[in-house]
C-alpha cells in the first residue's frame, strides 16, 4: 500500500517538547521495582478486602445519572417538533442529506420512478467506474475495478453494493473536506492539536453502537443518521495520519525551503503536502476502510447497503449468508484502496515517462465515447440495466460456505472448547477477580500509581479524570470487568502484530502475500467475526476476545510493518557491517527505531479492541458492552446504556494515555 518514503511516517506524532529526552544522562527511575511494590500492595489489599466496596449494581438498577439521561432524552423528544435547532437546522439537514442520497440511488442503484430500473443500468455503471479508474489511476487498476464491479452482480448484491458505494463515498468526501484541513491545522499549531486530540480520542474510543440511540434520536432513522455515524467513526484516522504526515516532513527540507523566502502557504502547498501525499493517502485509505466497517452498524438505523443482508443472515447464524455480502465488502475495500493509491502515484509515473499526454487524451476521449454508448444502452435495454439473474452464484456459494463451516466446527469443537476453558480458568478468571473484586478505592489507587510510575504526572492527571468519569457514570465494577478483556485482547493484538509486522517489514515477499489478507480482514464488518467465533467457542468472554483480536490485528500489523520498513537503510547496513545477528538487528536496531510506529500501533489496536467491546457484549462478554446494546434496544435502559458508552470512552482514553507516555519514557531510557 505504501513505499519506504510513505511508511517512514506511519508512527505516532512526536511527544511534547517537555517530554523529549534530556540532554544529560537519564535519571534512574527503578520503574520495575516500583511496579513490583505496587503489585505486592495490590495483592495484599485484594486478599484482605476481596469483594468489598466493588460498587457492583444489578442489571436493571439505575443511578441518578442514568435517570437524568433518560429525562434528557424525553425532553429532546418533546421539543424536537417545535425547537428551532432540532426542527429547523437538524431536521432540514437530515432531509437534505436523505434527498441527496435518494437521488444518487435513483441514478445507479434503485428504480427511478416511473422507470422500473435506475437511470444508469449496471452496464453503464461498470463502464463509467472503469473509465474513472483509467483517468485517475492506471490501466491495471481499471481492470481490478472492472472485475470487482462485475463480481458485485455475480454475488447477487448489485443494488446493495451500489448503495454501500454511495454511502461510503459520501462519508469519505465529508471526512476529507473536514479532516484534511483539520489535520493541516493541527500539524502547524500545537495548541490546536492539544485541543482536538482529546476530541478525536472520544470520537474513536466511544463504541459506534453507543452512538446509535442518541444519533437516531437527533437525526431520525435513515441514511442521514447512517452517514453521521460513519463520519464520526471514520474521521479520526484521517485527521491523525494527515497531521503526522505533514509534521514528519524532514526539518532540513523545511529549513531549506524557508531560506528561499517561501511563505507559510507556499511551504504547505509546494513542500509539505507533496512530501506527505502518500501518508495522507494512507489516511484516506484508513478512513475508507473504517467507513466500510460501519456498514453493518449503520444497518441498525436503516442505513442502505450490504449491512442489511449481513444483519439478516447473522440473526439466523447463517455463516454463508453473512459471508457472501462480506466478500462484496472486501472486494470493494481492496478496489478503493488500490485505486486511491494508484491515483496518488500517477503523477510520479508520468514524470518517469510513458504514454504521451496527447496519446493519453485521445485514449480517454475514445473511452468516454464507449462509456456514453454503454450508458445509453443500459437506459433502454432492460437486460443491460438489471443485472441478469442467470449469472448470480451467491446462493450456491453461501450453501458451500455453510457446509464447510459445519465440517470444521464438528471436527474442531472439542479442541477449541478445551483451549477456551484452559485460558478462561487459568488467566481470565484470576485477572478479572483481581480487577473487579478489589475495592474501588484500592483499584483506583493502583491505576493512579501505575500511571505515575510508568508515565509521569500527565497520565496521572488523565487517569484521575477518567476514573472520576467512570465513578460518576455509576459503572465502576462493570468497567473493571471490561478492562480485563481489553487488556488481554490488546496484549494478544500487539504480540501478533509485532511478530507478523516484523516479518513483513523485513521481507517484501511476505508483505506482498500477507497484506491483501490484512486488507480483507480489516474491512470485514465487525459482526462477521462473531459468527465463526461463536461457532468455534460458543458464547463467552473468550469468544469476544477472539473477535476483538481478529478485528484489531490487521491495522496494528500494517503499522508495525511500515515502521520496520521505514528504518533508514543506512542504519541497517551499518548494523550489518558491525556483525549484528538477525535477532540483534530486530531487537537492538529496527524495533527501537520504529518506536513511534509501535506506539501508534498500540494506540490503534487498543481503540479497535474497545470498538469491539459492545459487539463482544452480544456473545457473552457482558459488562459495559452488553449495557450499551441494552440501552439501544430497551427504552428504560437508554440512560444506563449511554453511561456505559461514556465509561468505555473514559476507560480507553485512560489506558491509551498511560501506554503513550510509558512509550515516551521508554524511548528516553
Amino acid at each position: 500500500m505504501t513505499t519506504v518514503e510513505a511508511t517512514r511516517r506511519t508512527g505516532a506524532a512526536p511527544p511534547p517538547k517537555e517530554e523529549q529526552p534530556d540532554t544529560g544522562a537519564p535519571r534512574k527511575r527503578r520503574t520495575g521495582m516500583w511496579l513490583a511494590i505496587i503489585a505486592a500492595v495490590w495483592l495484599v489489599g485484594w486478599a484482605l478486602l476481596k469483594n468489598q466496596d466493588t460498587l457492583a449494581i444489578g442489571f436493571q438498577d439505575q443511578t441518578g445519572f442514568h435517570t437524568w439521561l433518560n429525562g434528557v432524552r424525553d425532553d429532546i423528544q418533546l421539543a424536537a417538533p417545535t425547537n428551532w435547532f432540532f426542527h429547523d437546522i437538524i431536521g432540514n439537514l437530515s432531509t437534505f442529506a436523505n434527498s441527496v442520497i435518494e437521488q444518487i440511488q435513483h441514478l445507479i442503484s434503485t428504480p427511478a420512478p416511473p422507470r422500473p430500473v435506475p437511470q444508469i443500468g449496471w452496464l453503464g455503471v461498470v463502464a463509467l467506474l472503469t473509465w474513472i479508474a483509467v483517468a485517475f489511476a492506471s490501466w491495471r487498476t481499471a481492470i481490478l475495478v472492472l472485475l470487482s464491479t462485475l463480481a458485485f452482480g455475480v454475488l447477487g448484491y448489485w443494488q446493495d453494493s451500489m448503495d454501500t458505494l454511495i454511502m461510503t463515498g459520501v462519508a469519505v468526501v465529508v471526512c476529507v473536506l473536514v479532516g484534511l484541513p483539520l489535520g493541516i491545522g493541527m500539524s502547524r499549531r500545537k495548541w490546536l492539536s492539544e485541543a482536538i486530540t482529546p476530541v478525536l480520542d472520544v470520537m474513536q474510543t466511544m463504541p459506534s453502537f453507543a452512538y446509535l440511540a442518541p444519533f437516531a434520536l437527533i437525526f431520525g432513522i435513515g441514511p442521514s443518521c447512517a452517514i453521521a455515524l460513519t463520519v464520526v467513526y471514520s474521521l479520526p484516522p484521517l485527521v491523525r495520519i494527515a497531521e503526522h504526515g505533514i509534521r514528519s516532513v524532514s526539518p532540513g527540507t523545511i529549513e531549506a525551503a524557508s531560506s528561499l523566502g517561501v511563505t507559510r502557504r507556499q511551504l504547505l502547498r509546494q513542500v509539505q503536502l507533496p512530501m506527505a501525499r502518500r501518508t495522507i493517502v494512507l489516511g484516506v485509505n484508513q478512513s475508507t476502510m473504517a467507513a466500510l466497517s460501519m456498514v453493518t452498524i449503520a444497518a441498525f438505523v436503516n442505513g442502505p447497503g450490504l449491512g442489511q443482508p449481513v444483519i439478516q443472515a447473522l440473526q439466523n447464524l447463517d455463516v454463508g449468508g453473512a459471508a457472501v455480502p462480506s466478500i462484496a465488502i472486501v472486494l470493494m475495500a481492496i478496489t478503493l484502496d488500490r485505486t486511491t493509491t494508484a491515483a496518488s502515484e500517477r503523477a510520479e509515473r508520468q514524470k518517469r515517462g510513458g504514454v504521451s499526454a496527447r496519446t493519453r487524451r485521445i485514449g480517454l476521449g475514445a473511452g468516454l465515447v464507449v462509456v456514453a454508448v454503454a450508458i445509453y444502452l443500459s437506459r433502454f435495454y432492460i437486460q443491460l440495466a438489471d443485472f441478469p439473474s442467470g449469472a448470480v452464484i451467491g446462493p450456491q456459494l453461501a450453501d458451500r460456505i455453510n457446509s464447510a463451516t459445519n465440517t470444521v466446527v464438528s471436527n474442531a469443537d472439542t479442541l477449541t472448547a478445551a483451549f477456551k476453558n484452559l485460558v478462561t480458568s487459568g488467566f481470565l478468571n484470576p485477572l478479572e477477580s483481581l480487577l473487579a473484586s478489589s475495592p474501588w478505592y484500592l483499584m483506583a489507587a493502583v491505576l493512579l500509581a501505575v500511571a505515575y510510575v510508568v508515565g509521569g504526572w500527565r497520565p496521572l492527571v488523565t487517569t484521575a479524570v477518567c476514573e472520576a468519569i467512570i465513578f460518576a457514570a455509576g459503572l465502576w465494577n462493570d468497567a473493571m470487568i471490561t478492562l480485563t478483556t481489553t487488556i488481554v485482547a490488546t496484549v494478544l493484538v500487539m504480540v501478533i502484530a509485532v511478530v507478523v509486522g516484523v516479518w513483513m517489514g523485513r521481507s517484501r515477499r511476505a508483505d506482498t502475500v500477507i497484506r491483501p489478507f490484512l486488507d480483507a480482514l480489516q474491512t470485514l464488518p465487525p459482526f462477521v467475526y462473531l459468527v465463526p467465533a461463536l461457532a468455534l467457542f460458543a458464547a463467552s468472554r473468550f469468544t469476544a476476545i477472539v473477535a476483538a483480536v481478529a478485528y484489531a490485528v490487521p491495522l496494528a500489523t500494517k503499522l508495525v510493518a511500515d515502521g520496520i520498513r521505514g528504518v533508514s537503510p543506512t542504519t541497517v547496513e551499518a548494523a550489518h557491517a558491525a556483525g549484528s545477528t538477525r535477532w540483534q538487528m530486530i531487537s537492538k536496531v529496527q524495533l527501537p527505531m520504529a518506536r513511534s510506529a509501535l506506539v501508534l500501533a498500540t494506540n490503534q489496536g487498543l481503540l479497535y479492541v474497545l470498538s469491539m467491546v459492545v459487539i463482544g457484549g452480544m456473545v457473552g462478554a457482558g459488562s459495559l458492552g452488553y449495557l450499551v446494546v441494552s440501552g439501544f434496544s430497551q427504552t428504560q435502559l437508554f440512560g444506563k446504556g449511554l453511561a456505559a458508552g461514556i465509561a468505555i470512552t473514559a476507560l480507553g482514553v485512560m489506558v491509551d494515555r498511560i501506554a503513550r507516555y510509558a512509550a515516551v519514557r521508554y524511548g528516553r531510557a
